[in-house]
């Protein structure tokens, strides 16, 4: 497993295009891929990047064997993966629990770091910090925002874990993660327009937002 250590947030984008090789070289930018992604085919080309569970797009039609099994093939490479995601429930905490619990010990055991994912809801208590390695905010914007969000994350860095946040597509948004303590983000902000919008989220780098 990689080792967690950054003094700037890391952007693991979700979509690819050439023109991020490239800009990796200036700012620290990496993959989020997930099964069924075309994404994880350049893994390789970059410094970090971490593994997505899918349930965001898949929904009920999400497949756990089939995600242990991308964990397992020879592109997921575990020198370089900040963490993989156990499965969770969109904007529901207590069922993400119950959804993740099982999983997280498994995807420790393949060699990966686990991340948890904060859905709306969770509290300091009902965090199974001892589980994972990484605590990923998820959920609403709303909730992103909220003061709880903050504590989770303060508390999470207190234990010396990773901490992540999905959905990341402004400068605006990335200010704010950068000023709670998130230690990376993702997202798909080079999805349309990666020509404009790759040297746009390199000089988020050069303006001192993520610092």
């Amino acid at each position: 497993m990689q080792q967690l250590s950054v003094d700037r947030v890391i952007y693991l984008s979700g979509a690819m295009h050439e023109g991020l090789v490239e800009a990796a070289t200036k700012a620290p930018i990496g993959l989020m891929a997930q099964p069924e992604s075309a994404v994880h085919w350049y893994v390789h080309q970059f410094k970090w990047w971490a593994a997505d569970n899918g349930c965001f797009a898949k929904g009920d039609e999400f497949d756990l064997d089939k995600f242990y099994t991308w964990l397992g093939n020879r592109y997921c490479d575990r020198a370089t993966c900040l963490f993989a995601v156990a499965p969770d429930v969109l904007c529901d905490a207590r069922a993400t629990v119950v959804r993740s619990l099982p999983v997280m010990p498994v995807i420790r055991d393949m060699g990966f770091n686990a991340a948890f994912v904060a859905q709306d809801g969770l509290t300091l208590g009902q965090t199974p910090w001892d589980a994972f390695d990484c605590l990923f905010i998820g959920g609403s914007t709303a909730w992103k925002f909220s003061e709880v969000v903050v504590g989770l994350v303060a508390y999470a860095r207190q234990l010396g874990k990773w901490t992540h946040m999905g959905r990341v597509n402004s400068k605006q948004r990335m200010r704010y993660a950068a000023s709670i303590g998130i230690d990376s983000v993702d997202g798909t902000y080079i999805k349309f327009g990666p020509t404009t919008n790759i040297p746009r989220l390199v000089s988020w780098f050069t303006e001192g937002v993520c610092v």
